[in-house]
């Protein structure tokens, strides 16, 4: 009888889909979507007997999260300075002059089979005639302290597989989840992972600006990110998939999962967020419901994708 039922709601969602109008979401998904795997030159400086240059996926920053390779040579013999202690610093000004940040790693790691440091940076907002953003980087030789900043521009994010979301928790603190991969789903189930940060309350007044105990971020541990993944579009009913896997924290330090997406279009990633105790920080359980006609409810926390 059960059996028979799902046949029923099946033939349902499939006659409703032609039927039903879709608003804008038929525009929407004829959106493409490409795939970037190469890193190439996004920015380059001269500092005096040093030359930096950061690579990231397409050579361009995107509005959240980005993977980032910086490499310093000494032009005076061409060697590349691999023994440094490499900050990153990522400020943003808004029209007010306000200066802020955004999730980062600081302490950039070497990679030696590279011969490049490695970090991350999770921009929430991209460059227009309000926001600028700017990169301060610190690195040393020879007990010598070097600082250097650059004007970056930060683009938009148009594949909406990498969306990204800012919000405050129950417990008052600032966090962002961002999209990592994958860049390009399939039909199919597949591994989901994001990174998940929490802003850190500066515990000390300001001190000489760029002062990086008032732009800390930090990696969330040990927390887990329930999935609920639906199409929210009226046509579709708001129906999810089996097979899904809520998102926990890995050795990378990035929350993985898995999604099941069983058809292209519109899909909402739905969450609740909760702490090491199972206590929710943010997020509300989204009706189970069939909904034809109707635009499907969202979690308090969400993030919406295409492909």
């Amino acid at each position: 009888m059960k059996f028979l039922h799902f046949i029923v709601i099946t033939i349902f969602v499939v006659v409703t889909s032609c039927t039903i109008d879709k608003t804008n979401y038929e525009d929407e998904i004829r959106v493409e979507t490409t795939e970037f795997i190469v890193f190439e030159e996004v920015i380059s400086l001269n500092d005096g007997n040093y030359s930096i240059s950061i690579e990231a996926l397409n050579g361009t920053f995107y509005q959240g999260y980005n993977e980032i390779h910086l490499k310093i040579i000494n032009t005076q013999n061409n060697e590349n300075l691999n023994n440094s202690d490499v900050t990153f610093l990522p400020i943003m000004t808004d029209a007010n002059g306000n200066k802020l940040s955004c999730p980062h790693k600081y302490n950039l790691e070497y990679d030696a089979t590279n011969n490049y440091y490695m970090g991350y940076v999770v921009f929430p907002n991209e460059s227009n005639t309000t926001i600028s953003w700017e990169l301060y980087i610190g690195y040393n030789n020879n007990s010598q302290l070097f600082t250097t900043n650059k004007s970056i521009s930060v683009q938009e994010q148009t594949n909406m597989n990498l969306n990204m979301t800012a919000f405050t928790g129950n417990d008052g603190e600032q966090y962002f989840i961002a999209l990592v991969y994958p860049q390009s789903p399939a039909i199919a189930e597949n591994d989901l992972i994001a990174g998940i940060y929490r802003y850190n309350k500066p515990s000390n007044p300001a001190g000489i600006f760029p002062d990086p105990s008032q732009y800390s971020y930090s990696i969330v541990e040990n927390h887990t990110l329930l999935l609920d993944p639906r199409m929210p579009e009226p046509s579709m009913g708001n129906h999810s998939s089996p097979n899904n896997l809520d998102l926990t924290q890995q050795s990378d330090g990035l929350y993985h999962g898995v999604v099941n997406y069983t058809m292209t279009g519109n899909w909402t990633l739905n969450f609740i967020f909760q702490n090491q105790n199972g206590q929710t920080i943010k997020g509300t359980e989204v009706s189970t419901d069939f909904t034809p006609g109707i635009e499907g409810a969202k979690s308090e926390l969400y993030i919406d994708i295409l492909f």
